[in-house]
């Protein structure tokens, strides 16, 4: 075995005498070559067992060449063979010696990693796994794979190594740095290259569609519980976490307890379990995808998102689920969650050109949608009710969502609004109106929206104002004004609550009876040819 050297046979023989896997005693050798982990189990088991012979046969042929007596200090720190398993001379045991240990450890379930890098590299569970995911009907053109571990992998490594480290000191050998290949890399440098092929297409770390394996073993799972003694401030209860006994905690109290503390509570080497890890889980996931739009709402008695006060559903049905509702089934999504560039109320309508909007779907089967597709999409929800219509509706990303919401603030928004006042107005009277430009309001919170808002003071600006006179209490009002001013508030002041507003200004009581958004000013997202 090429990879290993000379100095390295000390840990082969150790890990191999104790129950550890071919695999992991790669990893314990720092062996980086990922050709090397994906040879069979039994052909790895061979190798080293030859590798040990070789070099015994080596060292037999030295002890016969060399006159000079055995290293003294050697003699004299281990003039007996003792628990760590060297002979009066002060060497390891032979590989002969090691037949039986290594032919048993053929058959035992590993001590460090309970199985992950012996049944579950074998063909048998990749195909397991590729069944699970070609069943759940996912479109993707690349996967990522990851994997979850039982936190008392961990546990047991550090006590692996710990047995490592003295077994290496009694020899008076010099020890490489204090690292391992990780299990989880390992891992996927044996099961990337199967699933590939399974699946026939390539493993991409960038890639939206994750296959994931959730490993649990039951038999050893109070292993990790002594740290919570020895180092309680790593063990913190987490609201969406079942046990306190993370992977994360667990590393952090096993960097932080002393050896001589952790050598008192946990045997090294660790024994060997009598059972391999469960595969508990094999899911997939797909990244999010985002639709974006416009939408016109034309109903004023429709809101834009479910209205529930109380537990109570208070009408059948909003703009959001309208939309959201072809969107779900067209790409098979677990969940959605809707956005868009500010809201109106239920008795509001949206005109013009609509307001934007997108949504999120999430874990989409499908992802791959063509224009026209798209637009036969956009023609379904359009055809499936009169309270709404949906525009430029097309695929966007994450990131260009954020020029909707940048919108809400700094663009502007043109409303209209059919006014009452209760004492009688002419013409003249409401003239001025047109007059005013750049009017600065302080607005407080709503009463009507105090219940989900806090109460907070914004100053906002109408831009301008023109006033259409219909009767002696009537007249029509259209305003454009910053985003995010309260438009009925203006109107009729809120008990005083915005300064001025229309009743101020008119000197007598107004009131709004009707109100349209005519136009959302967010240049997003894209205009689309019909």
């Amino acid at each position: 075995m090429s990879s290993l050297t000379e100095k390295d046979r000390p840990i082969v023989q150790l890990l191999l005498s104790t129950g550890t896997c071919p695999r992991c005693i790669l990893r314990f050798c720092s062996v980086g070559s990922q050709m090397l982990y994906r040879q069979p189990h039994k052909d790895l088991m061979k190798d080293l067992q030859e590798f040990l012979k070789s070099s015994q046969e080596k060292e037999d042929t030295v002890c016969l060449d060399v006159a000079d007596p055995p290293c003294k200090r050697l003699r004299l720190e281990h003039g007996e063979e003792g628990a760590d398993g060297l002979n009066h001379n002060g060497a390891i045991p032979s590989a002969d010696s090691g037949n039986s240990a290594t032919e048993s450890s053929a058959e035992k379930v590993c001590n460090v990693c309970l199985g992950i890098l012996q049944e579950f590299c074998e063909a048998d569970f990749v195909k397991k796994v590729c069944q699970k995911v070609n069943s759940a009907d996912y479109q993707f053109t690349s996967f990522v794979f990851s994997v979850s571990l039982p936190p008392q992998l961990s546990v047991r490594e550090r006590a692996a190594w710990l047995g490592v480290k003295q077994q290496m000191r009694n020899l008076g050998l010099p020890l490489a740095k204090d690292d391992i290949v990780q299990l989880k890399e390992a891992y996927k440098w044996i099961i990337h290259p199967q699933l590939s092929e399974e699946l026939g297409v390539p493993a991409d770390g960038k890639s939206l569609f994750e296959v994931s394996v959730v490993f649990a073993h039951p038999e050893t799972d109070e292993e990790c519980h002594f740290l919570a003694t020895a180092c309680p401030d790593c063990f913190k209860p987490a609201k969406n976490k079942q046990s306190v006994f993370t992977r994360m905690a667990v590393i952090k109290a096993l960097e932080k307890i002393k050896e001589e503390d952790f050598l008192k509570h946990f045997p090294c080497p660790p024994s060997s379990p009598k059972n391999l890890c469960d595969a508990l889980e094999i899911q997939c996931n797909n990244g999010a995808v985002f639709v974006a739009g416009r939408y016109n709402k034309y109903s004023r008695n429709l809101p834009q998102t479910p209205w529930i006060i109380d537990g109570e559903r208070k009408l059948e049905s909003s703009v959001e689920e309208l939309i959201s509702e072809h969107l779900m089934a067209e790409f098979k999504a677990d969940s959605f969650n809707f956005s868009s560039s500010g809201r109106e109320d239920v008795d509001v309508r949206t005109l013009g050109n609509g307001r934007p909007f997108a949504i999120e779907l999430v874990n989409p089967r499908r992802i791959r949608f063509s224009a026209e597709e798209m637009r036969r999409l956009q023609q379904a929800i359009n055809d499936s009710s009169d309270k709404i219509q949906v525009r430029d509706l097309q695929l966007v990303t994450r990131s260009a969502i954020g020029r909707m919401k940048e919108g809400e603030e700094e663009k502007t928004k043109t409303y209209s609004a059919l006014i009452w006042t209760d004492k009688a107005i002419q013409r003249e009277d409401i003239a001025f109106l047109d007059d005013i430009k750049e009017l600065r309001l302080e607005q407080k919170t709503p009463l009507r929206v105090l219940h989900r808002r806090p109460l907070a003071a914004r100053c906002r600006l109408i831009h301008t104002m023109r006033a259409e006179y219909i009767d002696q209490h009537h007249f029509r009002l259209r305003l454009k004004t910053q985003a995010g001013t309260y438009i009925k508030e203006f109107v009729h002041g809120d008990f005083g609550r915005t300064k001025p507003n229309i009743g101020s200004l008119l000197n007598r009581t107004a009131d709004i009876l009707e109100l349209d958004v005519e136009s959302v000013d967010v240049d997003w997202p894209p205009t689309l040819a019909d």
